[in-house]
């Protein structure tokens, strides 16, 4: 294994990554304990040592030559060299400045471009570009919530210039990145509560598209609403809203497709693939991980597809709801087990049917009917 991955992370670093027990870091280091004379993998689930007793290597070779023994519960020794590969790409790109190329990844880890293009896509879901332009947006909103300026926050992330943070291919925040580093000020935000058959609905929009559609109580839905965007002009406000409102209460009522409804909500690019897919799901239907994995043509992405599920921030129009375990059970969902449950019962008791439901109740905010829709206004 390559000298290089020592160099990218500090002792500290590693040591984080030990006491979390990160199967991540697999392949990555070992570390030793000198009161066994033991090495172990990063995730091995051994109680963890004191830190004056442990040491880091590059690979099994270097920990054996150092006088320590393979654990016999982790079996440090038998990482296979595609692990190991993955994980020096993921280390390289978590720790790049810049883009690096097939190339460049190629030169730094002894595999050939094409080779490492096609693992590493297959294990993590996502090509190394998908990857590294991915890390780098997350970089970019911890530095834009540190406070720094945009301008600061956008190189420290590893941008080369501020025309790759507004590039369409690139840009993930829905909104400009001061007014997200600002949570949300100067935002106008619209939204409109809905009572359904299946529980209480929020439906949030800003003038570009629909931002938000959340499960919930009134108070937890707009107290997650305000989460996201701290300080954004929220203003309950069922005109503006309505059109998209509707749509989505006539497709939970009747299993209408929702219409061609825009959007506030970016994602990357394997998001955008995993949230399509959702959405071809018929009604009352439902699927696996595996398999919308498998329909994406990365089946061994499933994590990568279970996390994508996880950051979607539009129910019912992006219905991840409709995705389960392969092992059953109903698998995570982003607002409650309970609340899957109901929604796939109600969708498959009403095919069955064949029949309507009640009709969905819309909570009348401040804003009358009569006040002329954000759509005509243009707020």
């Amino acid at each position: 294994m390559s000298e290089v991955i020592p160099q990218l992370l500090s002792d500290n670093d590693c040591w984080e990554l030990v006491l979390g027990r990160n199967r991540l870091a697999d392949g990555l280091f070992w570390y030793s304990v000198s009161t066994t004379s033991i090495y172990c993998r990063p995730s091995c689930p051994s109680r963890r040592p004191a830190r004056a007793h442990v040491r880091f290597h590059v690979s099994p070779a270097a920990a054996e030559q150092a006088g320590f023994r393979s654990c016999l519960r982790c079996s440090p020794d038998q990482i296979d060299r595609t692990v190991r590969m993955v994980a020096q790409v993921r280390a390289l790109l978590d720790a790049a400045e810049g883009p690096l190329s097939l190339n460049d990844l190629a030169a730094q880890t002894g595999w050939s471009g094409a080779h490492l293009q096609r693992i590493f896509k297959r294990e993590v879901g996502l090509s190394p570009k998908q990857y590294f332009l991915i890390r780098r947006d997350e970089r970019f909103r911890t530095e834009l919530k540190t406070g720094q300026t945009v301008t600061a926050s956008l190189y420290a992330a590893g941008h080369a210039s501020p025309a790759s943070v507004y590039a369409p291919a690139t840009d993930q925040l829905g909104m400009s990145p001061r007014t997200y580093q600002q949570g949300g000020t100067g935002e106008h935000i619209r939204y409109a509560l809905a009572d359904t058959p299946v529980g209480s609905v929020l439906v949030a929009a800003t003038a570009r598209g629909l931002c938000s559609v959340q499960w919930g109580t009134p108070d937890t839905a707009l107290s997650a609403l305000l989460d996201e965007y701290p300080n954004a002009q929220l203003r309950e406000d069922l005109p503006a809203v309505a059109p998209y409102l509707l749509a989505l209460l006539d497709h939970l009522h009747h299993g209408t497709p929702p219409l061609a409804l825009t959007t506030d909500v970016h994602g990357t690019a394997f998001q955008q693939q995993v949230w399509k897919a959702l959405q071809q799901i018929p009604w009352g239907e439902t699927r696996t991980y595996a398999e919308i994995a498998c329909a994406l043509g990365q089946p061994s992405a499933v994590r990568a597809v279970a996390r994508a599920c996880a950051a979607n921030r539009l129910a019912l129009l992006i219905p991840c709801h409709r995705v389960l375990p392969k092992k059953g059970g109903n698998g995570g969902y982003r607002w409650g087990t309970e609340q899957k449950t109901r929604l796939i019962a109600h969708e498959r008791s009403a095919v069955r049917e064949g029949a309507g439901h009640p009709e969905p109740s819309i909570h009348q905010g401040p804003a009358s009917l009569g006040e002329s829709s954000v759509f005509d206004s243009g707020y």
